[in-house]
């Protein structure tokens, strides 16, 4: 357990493991901060019994970015140790093998937004608003996020948000792709740890299979991704869990099996 961050269960789904930010009153992302999101990031990423996460920084604010008053006076030589804390500690997020839903009220700013760039999904309340504002301190983001948000949103228009460093609302963020869903504040979470609890009971290693041959493909040539595929996909003959979907559909058809994560 860490000061600001923590590792809990979902009360209704002990599969679902929930990564709480919680650092009052924006949760800054201090340099103490980002060691613990690394720290809780490897440890849920560990556990064989969660089978899905959720990112969550409370019903007030997801992350309101990097503690702007711990990086103001750092020089170069600083910053670029400090730099390499923070990108792992977010790579370290990303590279989570189950399923994660970064669940988003208030903020997702800065840093906020590269944190939860590197969620599979985003879920965020109708008021929401994430963004890129480093330009407005004459810089530029340096958590992903000129690297991960125009593979998701498209290079043009995270260039307007990067260049602009505007604030988009949620309406704007669900049509470019940026969240992958709008509902009201009070519904974030239980919306997120829904999402979370259909893949809990999914084939856990197929799953992360799937995970690692998209992401991976993502970076490489298609011939290099059809490779990670083929042979992803071959391995997972080697589980349990393949026997039991596949017996199952023969004698009883799709969507029957039960899973035990082998």
């Amino acid at each position: 357990m860490g000061e600001f961050v923590r590792v809990e269960s979902d009360p209704k789904n002990p599969a679902v493991a929930v990564i709480r930010l919680d650092r009052p009153k924006m949760n800054a992302l201090d340099a103490q901060m980002q060691r613990e999101i690394g720290a809780a990031a490897a440890r849920v990423a560990e556990d064989g019994s969660v089978r899905a996460v959720v990112l969550y920084g409370g019903e007030k604010v997801f992350a309101a970015g990097a503690d702007v008053k711990e990086m103001a006076e750092m020089g170069y030589a600083e910053m670029s140790a400090h730099s390499r804390t923070l990108q792992d500690a977010f790579t370290a997020v990303a590279r989570i093998p189950q399923p994660v839903i970064a669940a988003i009220t208030g903020y997702a700013l800065g840093g906020g937004c590269e944190l939860a760039l590197c969620a599979d999904f985003r879920v965020a309340a109708d008021d929401a608003k994430l963004g890129q504002p480093e330009i407005l301190l004459g810089v530029i983001p340096g958590a992903g996020g000129t690297q991960r948000l125009p593979r998701l949103v498209g290079p043009a228009r995270a260039k307007d948000m990067i260049y602009t460093g505007r604030m988009v609302p949620a309406e704007e963020a669900l049509r470019i792709g940026l969240v992958d869903d709008a509902v009201p504040a009070a519904e974030v979470y239980s919306t997120a740890a829904a999402m979370a609890a259909r893949y809990a009971d999914g084939p856990a290693i197929a799953l992360r299979a799937a995970k690692q041959a998209i992401d991976s493909g993502l970076e490489t040539d298609l011939d290099t991704g059809l490779e990670v595929e083929r042979l992803q996909f071959a391995g997972l003959f080697a589980t349990e869990d393949q026997k039991a979907g596949m017996r199952t559909f023969v004698e009883k058809g799709p969507g029957q099996a039960r899973f035990s994560g082998r």
